[in-house]
């Protein structure tokens, strides 16, 4: 709510400040939903499931074979000689500390590439928004996020999204400077699993021009 009202009451002022004879033209995107439904985002989406599944599969696999080494222990421990039994519960502690610094890492690196992939993405529907904006001659275009109301007509997410996916570039490449900061939604830098159904990271970020970060809440996870 709070950034709702910083966000009503900078528009106010913006507008204050045009000419009383200029044309003010105002439109939001709902970078969320374009992030979700261009193509670039259905495909990052895409890959970073599978990236996901096979990460599952290997922890699986792993853990499969520490329950093996403590099934037998439980069942045989008492029988074995001590030094026997010693050297199983030493492998058993090694495959269990592997095995959770194996689930870290895949978790970890799945972060990485979501938030990676998230913000080149992000980067580039700026761009759009940019040069749609600028095409149109809107005095502002604005985040979703950060409004309290807009009526529907004044939502260019479509028209976002379309002219995106119809330039059919690799994510990242209309905006590569994670610096950038254009006159419309801005993208953070990488912070950290999409598809693996981790939370978005909490990287560095940009401000948005309502006033909010857009990267905070948009990951392709979602």
């Amino acid at each position: 709510m709070r950034q709702g009202v910083i966000c009503a009451a900078v528009l106010l002022l913006m507008t204050a400040a045009i000419p009383a004879r200029a044309e003010v033209k105002i439109a939001y995107v709902d970078i969320q939903r374009a992030l979700n439904e261009c193509t670039a985002g259905k495909r990052a989406r895409s890959n970073i499931r599978v990236e996901a599944e096979r990460a599952q599969a290997r922890l699986q696999r792993e853990q499969s074979e520490a329950q093996g080494l403590k099934d037998e222990l439980d069942k045989k421990g008492m029988l074995m000689p001590p030094d026997q039994r010693q050297n199983l519960e030493d492998e058993l502690a090694k495959k269990m500390r592997t095995f959770q610094d194996d689930v870290k890492n895949e978790r970890d690196e799945l972060h990485q590439r979501d938030n990676e992939a998230t913000a080149a993405i992000v980067r580039d529907l700026a761009t759009v928004v940019r040069e749609l904006g600028e095409k149109a001659g809107y005095t502002v275009v604005m985040e979703k996020g950060g409004l309290l109301w807009g009526i529907p007509s004044a939502d260019i997410t479509d028209q976002v999204i379309r002219s995106y996916d119809s330039m059919n570039v690799k994510a990242g490449t209309l905006a590569p400077d994670p610096r950038w900061t254009g006159s419309g939604p801005q993208a953070a830098r990488a912070g950290g699993p999409a598809g693996a159904g981790g939370p978005a990271g909490a990287g560095d970020e940009e401000p948005s021009s309502s006033g909010s970060s857009v990267r905070k809440r948009s990951s392709i996870s979602r």
